[in-house]
Formats: structure tokens, C-alpha cells, sequence
């Protein structure tokens, strides 16, 4: 039998937990939970309201609980714990990993935050509240601080046996930052090192003394992407002294640059980014997130309105340009997506950078009129069959010059936005289409009087 054929015939669920948790059926519940990994299981309370989440939340032991609560998102978090009785909350808000513990309150409402914090022990509420105190979004607040942190002048016999002392209250093993008498990071080696060294060996023999690290008042975004440069599972954060205060694990790098690049997506689609899962937001919570772009697009699509009413005595002595309106006005917005997307991206991988607007200019510029001029090639034929040749040359010569122009807007106005401290994504696609909308009019009509004489 085929790999497909094994694939056809294995037997796929019908019933999911909602189906059980809404039909009260607490055998089927708990033996679909025994059968299913904490991150799926997170996925479908996701996917419930609060009543039917808090419930099935409720069957899960302990530990399974635990696990299962650090893979949700803060906003489905807030809802399971607004369910949850005194003595549930307090074990399970305690139990979680500090970092973890500091995004879901970030984005708490004041009163679950001071709720949180009151029933947390003494020493997790100080890591915690230290977390907080790091500026939004920065590396400091998506860090772990409970790290195992290794002095130069240890032999690796004596490295390896504090990891086993203080490795059960870390987070991660997997690399060890190197400090000095004050706890100023001089470098990190990893546990693999140390596994294969002799145990006479001595830990400054093995440290890498000028490894990638981050300041926690960095961007958490920017960390995260140095880490993805530089191949690490951990980075090491510091502070303005150079002292070791945490560690930027590889967990929280990714949920930091998915949460960045979702927030991207959303804004170049021209509508607001939500939180929680997509399946559990009501349709009017969905709309309220769009329509306000939706709106303000509206409003400058006005623009394309009122050129075609300026140019309104062209059309009527060259009826036949309206033919082509919607091929030339897709053709721009189509060609200045195309340059802002790739130039948003650009920036948030640290390619492009605000000092290279000349140099993106002069890029797109060009591709827009080798783009323009493949176009312009069908244009002659398009329009010869339609129209005849001379509306055919305006279009040629319209896709020509409008190519360029919504290649260069649609690089230019990222990097623009960046430089006046306004996200990049915000002005990318729907935007420059509306605008690349109204100007390639004026570039069509202008070409048609140039070339039609009229």
C-alpha cells in the first residue's frame, strides 16, 4: 500500500472537544485530552467562548494544566483565569515561567494583573514586577532572568555539577553565559561544550568571548532577529552596565517575530491587527478591525473621482481611454504593492535601511520600467486589436511610465515612514494603490493630450 493510500485511509475525527465540552460528554473529553499534545489542546480551547474554554480548562491535571495555559495567547489566558477559583489561579499563575507570566499581564486588565501578582511568593512576584518594569516591547519584558550563569575559573567537572544544582529553577541549559565577579557577561558556552570537554578542563578554555547579545531596552523584535542571524537558541541580555540580567530564549524569539510579521500582514492588507484565534473573534469584532481602513481608503479613492471629473473633456473626445482605466489603474497598484511589500520586508530583516532611500529609489525606478516595458509590449498588441494604434501607443507609454512611478512610490513611502517613526506596513499596499490610483490617471490623461493632441 502506497504512502497516500495509508494517508486516505487513516481514520479521521469527526468530533473535536467543543463537540464534547457542548454536549456535557465528560468521559469523551477527558479521553480526547489524554490523547492530544498541549499545544493542540490550546488550540481548540482557543477556538471556544468562555464558558466552554473555562470548562474544559477544568479537566485537565495539574501539570497537563500548566503546560497547556504557557501555549495560549495572553488574551485566551485572561479568559481562563477569569474562570478559574482562588486556589486553581494562584497554583497555576505560580507555576508559570516568569517571562511567560509578564506578557499575559502586559495585556491584563488592571484588576487580573493585581490579582495575579497578589497571589504569586515573594520571589516570583520580584522577578516578575522587574519584567514589567522594561520598557514595552523590549527584550527585557520577553526574557527569562532565571538563568544558570558560570564563572570563568571553573574546571568543567565543577561547571557541569552547578548546572545540576541550579538547572531544576532555569528555564534553559542549553547555554551558559561566562560573567566576571560582577556579573558583567564576558562571553557564553554551550552545554554540548562542556558535556564533551575532560573535566579537567577549564570553562575560559571553551567560553566564546565575544558572543551576539542584546541590551533589555532593546527592541524584543530586533533580539529576536539577531538570534535568527546568528543561528542561537538563547541570547543573552543585558543591561546598560553589561551586567547578565536574562536570557532571550528561542520560544519567545519566534512568538516575537510572528507576532511582528502578523502585525505586518494585517497593516498591508489595510486593516488592524486582532488579538487571540482568528475562529474565536465574533464577525462584528472582525469588521471593527477593518472598517476603519476601509473608510479612510474610501475617502482617498476620492481622489481618482476627481481627476476622472477633471479629465472629463478628454474622455469625451477619445471615448475609447475609458476601455482602458482598469487595466492601467491594476497594473500600477499591482506594481506598487508589489515594491512596498518587498521594501517592508525588507526593513524588518535589517536589509534596507532608512539611509538607503537614494540608492531604492534608483532600484525601483528601473525595475518599474523593465516591468512597465514587458506590459507596455502586450498593451500594443491589446490595444491594436481593440482601438487601434494610437490609443495603443498612449497605453504602451502609460504602463511604461506608470510601472516606474508606483515602483518608486511603493519603495519609497516604507522607507519614508520609517524615517517619521510611523510603521512601515501601515503605509504599504492599500495605500499606495489608492494613491498610484488617482496619479496614474493623471499620467494617462496627460499622455493621451501629448500624444492624441487633444
Amino acid at each position: 500500500m502506497s504512502q497516500t493510500d495509508l494517508i486516505e485511509a487513516r481514520p479521521v475525527p469527526t468530533e473535536s472537544l467543543l463537540d464534547f465540552v457542548a454536549e456535557h460528554r465528560v468521559d469523551a473529553a477527558l479521553d480526547w485530552l489524554d490523547k492530544h499534545p498541549p499545544h493542540f489542546i490550546a488550540d481548540q480551547l482557543a477556538r471556544m467562548d468562555a464558558v466552554q474554554a473555562g470548562m474544559a480548562f477544568r479537566l485537565l491535571d495539574k501539570d497537563l494544566a500548566l503546560a497547556v495555559f504557557e501555549e495560549l495567547e495572553p488574551v485566551d489566558q485572561q479568559q481562563i483565569l477569569q474562570g478559574l477559583r482562588d486556589q486553581s489561579f494562584r497554583e497555576l499563575v505560580e507555576g508559570m515561567a516568569p517571562d511567560d507570566r509578564a506578557r499575559m499581564l502586559r495585556e491584563a486588565p488592571a484588576k487580573v494583573a493585581k490579582k495575579v501578582l497578589a497571589g504569586l511568593s515573594p520571589r516570583e512576584r520580584r522577578m516578575t514586577a522587574a519584567l514589567l518594569g522594561y520598557p514595552e516591547g523590549s527584550a527585557g519584558q520577553y526574557m527569562t532572568p532565571e538563568v544558570v550563569a558560570l564563572p570563568r575559573n571553573l574546571t568543567v567537572a565543577a561547571a557541569l555539577a552547578t548546572v545540576r544544582a541550579k538547572g531544576t529553577g532555569a528555564e534553559t541549559v542549553y547555554t551558559l553565559p561566562v560573567v566576571d565577579s560582577g556579573r558583567r557577561l564576558t562571553g557564553v558556552v554551550e552545554l554540548r561544550e562542556l558535556v564533551l570537554a575532560g573535566p579537567d578542563t577549564m570553562v575560559s578554555e571553551l567560553v566564546v568571548t565575544e558572543p551576539a547579545f542584546a541590551r533589555a531596552t532593546d527592541s524584543a523584535e530586533k533580539a529576536a532577529r539577531l538570534m535568527r542571524e546568528t543561528n542561537d537558541i538563547n541570547l543573552p541580555v543585558v543591561d546598560s552596565e553589561d551586567r547578565l540580567v536574562g536570557l532571550l530564549t528561542i520560544d519567545d524569539a519566534v512568538e516575537v517575530i510572528e507576532a511582528a510579521d502578523s502585525e505586518d500582514v494585517a497593516r498591508q492588507a489595510g486593516s488592524a491587527p486582532w488579538e487571540g484565534h482568528y475562529m474565536a473573534a465574533g464577525v462584528f469584532q472582525l469588521a471593527r478591525y477593518r472598517a476603519l481602513w476601509l473608510m479612510l481608503l474610501l475617502l482617498a479613492a476620492t481622489l481618482t473621482v476627481s481627476v476622472t471629473d477633471f479629465f472629463e473633456g478628454t474622455l469625451q473626445q477619445a471615448a475609447h481611454l475609458a476601455l482602458f482605466i482598469p487595466l492601467l489603474i491594476g497594473a500600477g497598484g499591482n506594481a506598487g504593492a508589489q515594491a512596498a511589500t518587498a521594501c517592508v520586508r525588507a526593513l524588518a530583516v535589517g536589509e534596507v535601511r532608512v539611509s538607503d532611500l537614494l540608492q531604492v529609489i534608483w532600484r525601483e525606478c528601473r525595475v518599474g520600467l523593465v516591468l512597465g516595458s514587458l506590459l507596455a509590449s502586450a498593451g500594443l498588441v491589446i490595444g491594436g486589436l481593440f482601438v487601434g494604434p494610437r490609443i495603443a501607443v498612449v497605453v504602451a507609454i502609460t504602463l511604461v511610465l506608470i510601472c516606474a512611478w508606483a515602483a518608486t512610490i511603493g519603495g519609497t513611502m516604507p522607507l519614508l515612514a520609517k524615517k517619521l517613526r510611523i510603521d512601515p506596513a501601515v503605509v504599504s499596499a492599500p495605500m499606495v494603490t489608492t494613491l498610484v490610483d488617482a496619479t496614474g490617471l493623471i499620467i494617462y490623461f496627460t499622455t493621451a493630450k501629448l500624444v492624441l493632441g487633444i
